[in-house]
């Protein structure tokens, strides 16, 4: 013990304390933590073998995330923490977090009865606002970037004859529905199974050339069908293994949230809750985290949102507010934080509207639903023009300025029109019948020509 604290110590003297982004590395339990111009890297490597300098651990990791992306110019951009998730293969504490977490290899026949036999109601979000300025005719190609029940989709097969829509989406059980809707409007509906950083190659597999799509629907975020399956451990109100993986089991390796909450040391915590969820109390709440997870492992939805629970005073667990003045549990911004991070939606998002500006055609139309302010900071900054790659996620505020691209645009982007000035929101009467939408905010943009 003496060993390990003095060489902590040694690298822990270094960090510099004004910011997170900065040069550093950090040893605590399983983790190493390094930041620098390429982003953040957490590391998992066994203590023993990271204390005594062993190099074997090279053969034992697998990169998440920016191997998955093909373009370049998205391995250099500074918007969100750029994270290379690599997962050991021979970790005793990795093991003992997914068994108990009960994750195992999926059955396909049953997550597919699951769905089916599972009412999971899924309302689409301000349909007849997005109807409206995607204006979408006869005859044109559509791109749902987020098909997930596919609430807008299947209405916009019933409005518009001969349409076809691609439907994307990175949750294989989304894609199934989408494969099932296709068989019902055969040759109107073309399933696509993969991330927005994917996009570009998926498009040329079935030979959608670059600016050939008419109009594009990006629903950000998680859907209600994730959200109302216990098992995928996204909802802090229905309890289930914590899980939070949009992507299912596609990358069985890929870490999941129970292994964010029971590895990373407490500062790393505190810093994706305030980064990822805007949380005030981050540390207070990484301090309970990393206290309750000595005495169990954190699997469970309800058994985290208890941690956090009990890491304030009875009479505020409900003092929060949400939009519609409804109390709020104090850990849903945990959930949110821990959701984004493991699912790196931020950088997803970007590579998103990076694809959506390739695909569509001058002219082409694009609407974008966000549901957190940092989600609608980043597109609404997309739009206006601002150059994103130089931005550090960490320090992604409404204060920060960003730089403008060369050749902006006086009033806007070069690229795009604001279809409304304003963000446009749910109305009232919708906001009762589906209150899951109350905060979402819709932007509507024309595609400029180059």
């Amino acid at each position: 013990m003496a060993a390990e604290s003095t060489t902590s110590a040694n690298i822990f003297k270094n960090k510099p304390s004004s910011s997170v982004a900065a040069d550093w590395m950090r040893v605590s339990g399983h983790w190493a933590v390094r930041s620098d111009a390429a982003g953040m890297l957490l590391l998992p490597l066994p203590k023993a073998e990271l204390l005594s300098g062993s190099t074997t651990i090279i053969t034992r990791i697998m990169v998440f995330h920016m191997c998955l992306r093909s373009n370049p110019l998205l391995r250099k951009a500074n918007l969100a923490v750029r994270r290379v998730w690599r997962s050991w293969k021979i970790s005793l504490h990795s093991s003992t977090v997914c068994a108990s977490s009960g994750q195992g290899p999926p059955d396909s026949s049953v997550e597919l009865s699951s769905v089916s036999t599972e009412k999971l109601l899924h309302t689409p979000v301000m349909l007849k606002e997005v109807l409206h300025y995607l204006d979408i005719q006869q005859g044109q190609v559509v791109l749902d970037m987020t098909f997930g029940g596919g609430g807008h989709t299947k209405a916009i097969l019933n409005l518009v004859p001969e349409v076809t829509v691609l439907a994307l989406d990175r949750d294989p059980t989304a894609v199934t529905l989408a494969e099932q809707l296709a068989k019902e409007h055969s040759g109107r509906v073309k399933p696509l199974l993969g991330r927005f950083s994917e996009l570009e190659a998926l498009l040329s597999n079935i030979n959608i050339k670059p600016g050939s799509i008419d109009a594009v629907l990006l629903d950000a975020g998680c859907s209600s069908m994730q959200m109302d399956q216990a098992e995928r451990g996204f909802s802090l109100s229905k309890d289930g293994p914590l899980d939070m993986r949009m992507d299912g089991e596609r990358y069985p390796d890929m870490p999941c949230a129970a292994d964010v909450v029971n590895t990373l040391d407490q500062q790393a915590l505190a810093s994706i809750l305030t980064a990822y969820g805007e949380e005030r109390h981050a540390r207070k709440i990484a301090s309970a985290i990393v206290e309750a997870r000595r005495v169990n492992p954190i699997t469970r939805t309800q058994q985290l949102a208890s941690v956090v629970a009990g890491s304030f005073p009875a009479a505020v667990l409900y003092a929060r507010k949400d939009r519609l003045q409804r109390p709020a549990h104090v850990a849903t911004k945990t959930f949110q934080a821990l959701r984004v991070f493991v699912n790196d939606e931020l950088n997803e998002l970007h590579a998103g509207l990076r694809a959506a500006q390739a695909a569509l055609r001058p002219g082409g139309r694009l609407c974008v639903i966000t549901f957190h302010s940092l989600e609608d900071r980043l597109v609404k900054r997309f739009l206006q023009g601002d150059d994103l790659s130089n931005l550090d996620q960490y320090h992604f505020s409404p204060r920060k300025q960003s730089t403008r691209r060369d050749g902006k645009r006086k009033g806007g982007s070069v690229h795009w029109l604001p279809l409304k000035r304003k963000v446009i929101v749910p109305e009232k009467d919708e906001v009762k019948e589906n209150p899951r939408g109350r905060s979402a905010k819709l932007r509507a943009v024309l595609r400029l020509t180059e």
